[in-house]
């Protein structure tokens, strides 16, 4: 029996290191995949694609439908299933509704999305350690940056994970936003450096560098921490979201 491809969904960006670093994350979880199903004797390891919601392609639709007509189909006849998974740190408009319309344009028929990759505590290890190369030592102030949203469950999901920072770092951290909603970060630094703060930092909720990120360095902070980007925490994160939703369609498949 052939194992579910795994769709790769990430919001998408022109910045070119940006784009690399979700290749790279891609070709981490395939090779995660891979010595897992080798180390227990397991299916093959599954194709493994990208796709993006915004900015460049190919769209999961597109990606979805290039699958069905390159895998051809499996032993029992059937189109090769597919797990999507989001690669975004908060269920926001992208996640519950451009991916689920994508899915549904694709008309593949054996298809399943996981739940998003954040919040989640892994997330905020690798913000702490983030944090701590860019500088950052207990006493200076920081602030979680996040993109932001229009939607109350993905702000309601930044919340949640910047509580789990505040648990790594033994300390409280503000919430501000880069593109969507209030505060803004460089409004929040100019109120921590008002309120007597000796240094500030920034903590990047972003998945990869691009414009986002550049305007957190642009936000007159004393140190921005690299966005989460590829950390075997990450790796092993997207695998397990794999692995849950690709055996729950194997046992469904074996009956």
């Amino acid at each position: 029996m052939s194992a579910p491809a795994l769709v790769l969904v990430a919001h998408g960006t022109r910045n070119t290191k940006g784009v690399r670093m979700i290749a790279a994350l891609a070709e981490a979880v395939s090779q995660e995949l891979g010595a897992g199903a080798a180390g227990h004797g397991a299916a093959p390891t599954p194709w493994v694609r990208t796709a993006f919601v915004d900015v460049l392609g190919p769209s999961p639709s597109e990606v979805l439908r290039d699958l069905a007509m390159s895998a051809g189909e499996t032993s029992a006849g059937e189109t090769l299933p597919a797990v999507v998974v989001p690669a975004f740190l908060a269920s926001g408009y992208h996640v519950h509704q451009d991916v689920p319309r994508e899915v549904a344009e694709s008309a593949h028929p054996a298809t399943v999305v996981t739940p998003a990759m954040g919040p989640d505590p892994a997330l905020a290890r690798i913000m702490t350690m983030r944090l701590r190369a860019a500088g950052w030592t207990p006493g200076d102030a920081v602030i979680f940056a996040a993109a932001g949203s229009s939607d109350a469950r993905a702000r309601q999901d930044v919340r949640r994970a910047a509580a789990l920072l505040t648990e790594h770092l033994g300390t409280g951290v503000r919430i501000a936003y880069v593109a969507t909603g209030a505060p803004r970060v460089p409004e929040v630094v100019a109120e921590l450096r008002a309120a007597g703060a000796r240094r500030v930092f920034l903590a990047s909720y972003l998945l990869a560098h691009g414009l986002f990120q550049q305007r957190l360095h642009d936000a007159g902070a004393d140190g921005v921490a690299e966005p989460i980007g590829v950390h075997p925490a990450v790796v092993r994160l997207i695998a397990d979201r794999y692995r849950v939703a690709a055996d729950g369609m194997t046992r469904v498949r074996a009956r």
